[in-house]
């Protein structure tokens, strides 16, 4: 039998979102079911049931799992322990000397680890390597003893400097990990061989928290799967918008932060770069939270460093996603000032909105989506009814926002989707206008069961030029997990002067990476059409905190990496420096910090086209006319199965397209067009 089915399981906070690829074909199928909690794996096994009855055919399954985000920020982790240098117990709770609120003395701050779960150890490795006091070993084994007794389930070992000479951190885990019950042992200076005590500590220390939770997990999932006959090959998304293997995200969870979102916007860059459109802004918008993300020139932005939380900071390279609680189970409310909000509590998948009939009374964005007409009530994607309460969320609006305000239940409505717009339009602007970029030079690609509802609010209060919507947005992270190209970062912590730089041992370290890389590479059972190796140096002036991103091309040859020469780094620095400031400082000292380095193996992409209408006509795709409320007054609204709509067909608004796994709304003023991808792009008419 040939395995011909791709698979890609997002999993998110209401839903789970199923993307089944035949590559055989070239068709696709989705499903959208609702998230099972506390177990996730429940509902992804029967997302995957709806579309796939023989494992047998699928040759890869890749998972975007909020597994990890949800037990950082419920703090649901494991109970575990740190075996630290003498002195450095507390590097966990003093963080940056910062706190949670800007005015205010005091903070609530609570490190995923107790103080008495945090065990000191002689030992000392300075700054520039060399040991200063070996590590008792002997010291190292007692603490282990105590952390087990304490019914620790893992244990971070997180020792001064290891990033410059991992000796004696490295005795101490082989020591940890010959008495320790199970594989949860995590070491700074393999997860983490970077300068700055905190980050390093803090990274590996979150690591270690989720490794417990995520490796359980991942191993209920892979277990399940093989149980049905599935002997393919399972991948992790992780936040740097690449996958892994299941034995690397059992080892490091903390790089699934995020990996749901992630996957959405490397599927949003794909079609986007296919569709014509090399910039465009993502907003994924699903029942709990609207993410978004920028792509210039068909490259997403890296952030090397990310707070899931207030002093939950993890250093990994990740898709910069900004987050806000605006989604479409996020609750409406009116303060004691008599001012409308939005989230950021949600109703999530349970109870979920006051129109799923699920116990909620709360009204949420929803609601007031489905009171206005803009949501098929006999058509609903979760919940419990055949058909959505319209009645109930109509009274829930008019009791919560209606009454306090003063307002009738559609002006109430309407209220609270302007303020949802509002916000959803202020992070569009903060990862746009605030960092240098003209909106109107960008497309708006909205994804995520909600996201299309709300395009052409956002089209207007931002200035963006026009809107992407793809083939299947309610699914676009789980296609983007078939998407995804395979890839591993590295760092290592360099800090010396580029005068005095060591090449050798810096080509060494870049040799080591890409032997790592390729080595995950071989063992992977998925084809790549090529593989790719960047690296990037972080540098600086002697004497400045702040690095450069100093991105610098070196040749691999047949896996070995081509002589590197100062000159050539020092040109890259300046043209990196003088594009960052307009300026250099002429008798600086250049120093090399960090090298970074990114081995990619290039999944081949399948072709968006497959994916078009074929046939069809706008007046077979037209399926009723209904009364949608738009500004102040009804209008009568053409309701089309979006699916059904040919390429080249131009559709005025108002008008609805209705889909499985989403709603797209077409505005009175906008137009929509199906381009040749079966995407449809929003603009103002006549424009």
């Amino acid at each position: 039998m040939t395995n011909t089915h791709m698979i890609g399981v997002d999993v998110g906070g209401t839903f789970t979102d199923v993307f089944v690829l035949d590559e055989s074909s070239g068709t696709a199928q989705v499903a959208k079911v609702t998230t099972t909690r506390p177990d996730q794996s429940g509902g992804f096994l029967d997302g995957i049931a709806l579309k796939i009855d023989d494992l047998a055919k699928v040759s890869v399954i890749v998972h975007g799992t909020t597994a990890g985000t949800n037990a950082l920020l419920e703090r649901k982790g494991a109970r575990i322990g740190v075996i630290t240098t003498q002195g450095l117990r507390d590097v966990l709770e003093m963080r940056r000397r910062d706190r949670p609120r800007t005015w205010g003395l005091r903070g609530d701050f609570v490190p995923v680890v107790p103080r008495d779960l945090r065990l000191e150890v002689p030992e000392r490795t300075l700054a520039d390597g060399t040991v200063r006091t070996e590590v008792d070993l002997e010291a190292v084994r007692a603490a282990a003893r105590a952390l087990i007794d304490d019914g620790c389930l893992a244990c971070a070992v997180l020792f001064a400097n290891s990033y410059a000479n991992p000796n004696n951190e490295r005795l101490a885990v082989e020591a940890v990990r010959e008495i320790w019950p199970n594989a949860h042992v995590s070491a700074s200076s393999e997860i983490l061989p970077e300068i700055r005590e905190f980050e390093r500590f803090s990274t590996t220390a979150l690591n270690t928290y989720l490794q417990p939770e995520v490796s359980g997990y991942i191993n209920r999932l892979e277990t399940a799967l093989k149980s049905d006959g599935f002997v393919g090959e399972f991948m992790i998304v992780q936040s740097n918008g690449g996958v892994m293997d299941v034995a690397t995200a059992a080892k490091v969870p903390v790089r699934t932060a995020l990996s749901g979102p992630a996957a959405g916007v490397i599927a949003a860059g794909h079609i986007a770069l296919e569709a014509g459109h090399p910039n465009i802004i993502t907003g994924d918008m699903g029942g709990t939270s609207f993410d978004v993300s920028l792509i210039a020139q068909s490259r997403s932005i890296l952030t090397a460093q990310t707070s899931v939380d207030f002093g939950m900071v993890i250093r990994s390279p990740m898709i910069e996603i900004t987050t806000i609680g605006a989604g479409g189970g996020s609750i409406a409310w009116v303060d004691q000032g008599g001012l409308l909000n939005i989230g950021p509590e949600s109703a999530g998948s349970t109870p979920g909105p006051v129109a799923y009939g699920q116990g909620n009374t709360s009204p949420t964005v929803t609601d007031a989506n489905v009171v206005l007409g803009r949501i098929d009530p006999d058509s609903p994607i979760g919940g419990k009814l055949e058909r959505l309460d319209v009645d109930a969320a109509e009274a829930a609006i008019l009791k919560c926002v209606g009454e306090p305000l003063n307002l009738n239940s559609m002006e109430a409505a309407e209220a609270i989707l302007r303020v949802a717009n509002s916000r959803m339009a202020g992070a569009l602007r903060l990862v746009s206008i605030e960092r240098g970029f003209d909106p109107k030079n960008f497309a708006f690609m909205p994804f995520g069961g909600g996201g299309a509802l709300h395009a052409g609010a956002l089209l207007a209060d931002v200035g963006l030029a026009r809107a992407i919507i793809p083939r299947f947005p309610g699914v676009m992270s789980a296609m983007g997990c078939v998407i995804a190209d395979m890839r591993q970062d590295f760092v290592q912590t360099i800090n010396a002067p580029l005068d005095g730089l060591d090449i050798d041992a810096l080509k060494a370290f870049m040799q080591e990476h890409v032997d790592s890389g390729h080595a995950t590479l071989d063992a992977a059972r998925t084809r790549f059409k090529a593989r790719e190796t960047t690296f990037t140096l972080d540098m600086a002036y002697l004497g400045q905190t702040h690095t450069v991103p100093v991105p610098f091309v070196v040749t691999v040859t047949d896996g070995k990496v081509q002589p590197v020469t100062p000159q050539k780094i020092a040109d890259a620095f300046d043209a990196a420096y003088l594009a960052t400031y307009d300026r250099l400082l002429p008798n600086g000292t250049r120093r090399v910090i960090n090298l970074r380095s990114a081995v990619t193996g290039k999944r081949p992409r399948f072709d968006l086209s497959t994916l078009a209408p074929v046939g069809g006509s706008v007046e077979a795709a037209h399926v009723t006319t209904r009364k949608v409320h738009f500004g102040k007054a009804m209008h009568d609204t053409a309701i089309y199965d979006r699916l059904s709509l040919p390429v080249g067909a131009q559709i005025e608004g108002p008008a609805i397209l209705e889909q499985p796994d989403t709603t797209v709304l077409i505005e009175p003023g906008l137009t929509g067009k199906v381009d040749s991808l079966g995407n449809t792009i929003i603009e103002r008419s006549g424009g």
